[in-house]
């Protein structure tokens, strides 16, 4: 059979990873001598390895990450308290599917948010569901949709995802709005997915943040317990590394 008939029919199929994989091999003198059950293993790994990089564009582009982490890029030699046996562990993700939480804590410039993204782009990568939201503009678009009737249809495409990355709460106090919303996230999401949340706020201090004692107890109680922590601590990254950058000889 020629070979445009049946990259054409791959292509009907939808194989499009096969097609890709039979033009390649159909040009590589050293495939000629493979057995057909070899041909086959290879292609099937061109479709396979096509159909990963797809479902991970898909779930980056609705994760909507902030920052173009990676976890190989972390950075573990700059003195900030990243403990590097917990963030491989945790690298791996088996929290996640565990249904555990992960507090990030620390000052500004230590790179939480970064680290925070970093998970989410592994777990894209491990075909998990990831949404983003920095904090204020979670709040913002709840605000909104109380009041045109969006409210609940938010709050499920909020709960379908397995992790939500909570970015930057704090330092302002929740009012009482905020506050039952936030319980609603965390109810949701209680023994049914995983809260990635960094705060400039200690955690002995969230309490206090969340402002109405009753909501406070029941969102900590189903947010702490079961989580890990990274408490960051040391210089702003931002400002070493500005700092270096101007001590460089021109």
């Amino acid at each position: 059979m020629l070979a445009h008939p049946t990259l054409d029919q791959l292509n009907t199929l939808g194989l499009y990873g096969l097609a890709k994989g039979f033009k390649e091999l159909e040009h590589k003198p050293e495939a000629r001598g493979l057995e057909h059950a070899e041909w086959l293993g290879l292609l099937l790994e061109y479709e396979l390895t096509l159909r990963r990089q797809k479902r991970f564009a898909t779930r980056s582009r609705v994760a909507r990450l902030r920052h173009p982490a990676s976890v190989e890029d972390v950075d573990y030699q700059s003195p900030r308290g990243l403990d590097r046996a917990l963030f491989l562990k945790l690298s791996a993700c088996d929290w996640i599917t565990e249904r555990r939480n992960l507090l990030i804590t620390g000052a500004s410039g230590l790179g939480k948010s970064w680290l925070a993204c970093a998970i989410g782009q592994k777990a894209c990568r491990q075909d998990i569901s990831v949404l983003y939201y920095r904090v204020p503009r979670l709040f913002a678009d709840l605000a909104v949709a109380h009041g045109d009737a969006r409210y609940s249809r938010l709050l499920r495409s909020i709960a379908r995802a397995k992790l939500l990355i909570l970015d930057d709460w704090g330092p302002e106090a929740l009012n009482a709005d905020q506050a039952r919303d936030l319980l609603e996230i965390v109810e949701d999401r209680y023994d049914a997915g995983s809260l990635v949340i960094t705060s400039q706020v200690p955690v002995d201090r969230w309490h206090d943040m969340i402002g109405v004692p009753t909501i406070a107890d029941a969102i900590l109680d189903r947010v702490i317990h079961n989580a890990y922590r990274i408490e960051l601590s040391g210089e702003s990254l931002r400002k070493r590394r500005s700092a270096a950058t101007k001590n460089e000889p021109a």
